[in-house]
């Protein structure tokens, strides 16, 4: 039985994002004292004594941004209340009512399900004597709480148990075999293709930059096989990053790329390959993650056999991903979709693949009979033996005289002849030096 949702929602800018990170324990929403930093849909899991719950981040309704815009965060706030089984309606203490608040409670009445009134940033005597006007809204009982200090949270968790239905444990296969990280340039169809990959519009996509903020979880299944989403914020060069939240949202997609297994790195095929390209391609690599090179756009390609082409120029001009796979997509037709979970399903099993130790000792001998390492500053490398200590990345320790006489070509070298011998497509391949004193492998 899946577990129970709790949506917060309310006007822009009366603390939701905060509370959302206060009750899932970390912070994973974008939290700024500006209205309508959040536009999508956040999940979180709330644990609070016996009882576990979803919990979801709405936008909220800023009348000052563009009318599309509003018009698509008012989309997101209306599938996560009817996906909700709570609604905690946030209003601002410290502010007062306005007339948003007001609209946004008849809003919620009208869905005739349960809602508590959280009254935040209440941290002192002056809030709780504000509170009277709270109540015109006619929600009772009110709870006031200060989100960002933890005042009054507890309270509120006990009243939402009470209120929650009965809900089981998450399905094992809700845990996801593979976490995807859609990263790449503002406006190259990243949140195009998350919502073409899940068949809905699950976050916002619109023409101007920066649209996403958060980076937004979502788990999918695709063929039997589940997975977790992550839909990044576009990341410019940083000589290009002048606001503040568009640093805290490029801080946000880094993150999103340190805990995932996978990259989805998107390039927009109707645009040469551009140098923060090659940047973004080389923050997943360094980071260690499975690495797959999606051409988006291709519709709008003139010449759709231009794809071994642009597969050149992208081997070409990333050589440290030669062993990447490149998939052709268009989030608007669907197309290539299939082609993208194979290569997905492809890397993510090098990814985690595992050598036997003998193989792995026969390939570097291989190795090293083809090529002998040269000299380093008067030491000539020895490699005695190796094994494999870990996976996700692959990372291999070999036991040799001087870690200090590899040189950086000959490691690269021999991690190519490790993929020669054992694939490692799309995955990234480590080598680990240990100083030994033991005859040479032959």
């Amino acid at each position: 039985m899946p577990l129970p949702a709790i949506a917060i929602v309310g006007r822009p800018n009366v603390g939701k994002s905060t509370l959302f990170n206060r009750l899932v324990g970390r912070r994973r929403a974008l939290v700024k004292d500006t209205p309508g930093v959040t536009r999508d849909r956040l999940e979180g899991i709330c644990r609070f004594g016996a009882w576990e719950a979803r919990v979801i981040d709405t936008g909220g309704l800023d009348p000052t941004a563009r009318a599309d815009l509003v018009a698509g965060v008012r989309r997101q706030v209306l599938h996560a209340i009817d996906a909700a089984d709570l609604l905690l309606f946030v209003v601002d203490a410290r502010e007062g009512l306005t007339a948003l608040d007001r609209e946004v409670g008849r809003l919620l009445r009208r869905t005739r399900k349960p809602v508590l009134l959280v009254a935040n940033k209440v941290e002192g005597p002056r809030q709780f004597a504000d509170l009277g006007e709270v109540y015109e809204l006619g929600v009772d009982p009110v709870f006031p709480v200060s989100a960002e200090h933890g005042r009054g949270v507890a309270e509120l968790l006990e009243a939402v148990g009470a209120l929650l239905p009965a809900g089981g444990a998450e399905p094992a296969e809700a845990v996801p075999v593979a976490r995807l990280a859609v990263v790449g340039r503002p406006n190259v169809g990243k949140s195009s293709l998350v919502n073409a990959i899940l068949g809905e519009e699950r976050v916002l996509v619109h023409p101007e930059p920066g649209t996403t903020r958060d980076a937004v979880d979502t788990p999918v299944a695709i063929a039997g096989r589940p997975y977790l989403l992550i839909d990044t914020a576009g990341l410019r060069r940083k000589s290009r990053v002048s606001q503040p939240l568009e640093r805290l949202a490029a801080v946000m997609a880094r993150k999103g790329l340190e805990r995932c297994d996978l990259a989805l790195v998107v390039l927009d095929g109707t645009e040469a390959l551009a140098a923060q390209d090659l940047r973004i391609a080389g923050y997943a690599e360094a980071a260690g993650r499975g690495v797959v090179l999606v051409v988006n756009k291709w519709d709008l390609v003139r010449a759709p056999d231009q794809a071994p082409a642009r597969t050149r120029e992208l081997r070409e001009r990333l050589p440290f991903l030669a062993h990447a796979p490149v998939v052709f997509t268009s989030a608007k037709t669907g197309e290539g979709l299939p082609r993208l979970f194979e290569a997905v399903e492809r890397v993510a099993a090098e990814f985690a693949k595992e050598i036997p130790t003998s193989e792995l000792n026969q390939a570097l001998r291989k190795a090293l009979e083809a090529r002998p390492p040269a000299g380093v500053r008067g030491r000539t490398l020895k490699v005695y033996y190796a094994t494999q200590v870990g996976t996700r990345p692959p990372t291999f320790l070999l036991f040799v005289n001087d870690p200090a006489a590899l040189h950086a070509s000959y490691e690269r070298f021999l991690v190519h002849r490790l993929r020669e011998a054992f694939g490692f497509a799309g995955s990234p391949v480590r080598l680990r030096l240990r100083g030994r004193r033991a005859g040479a492998l032959r």
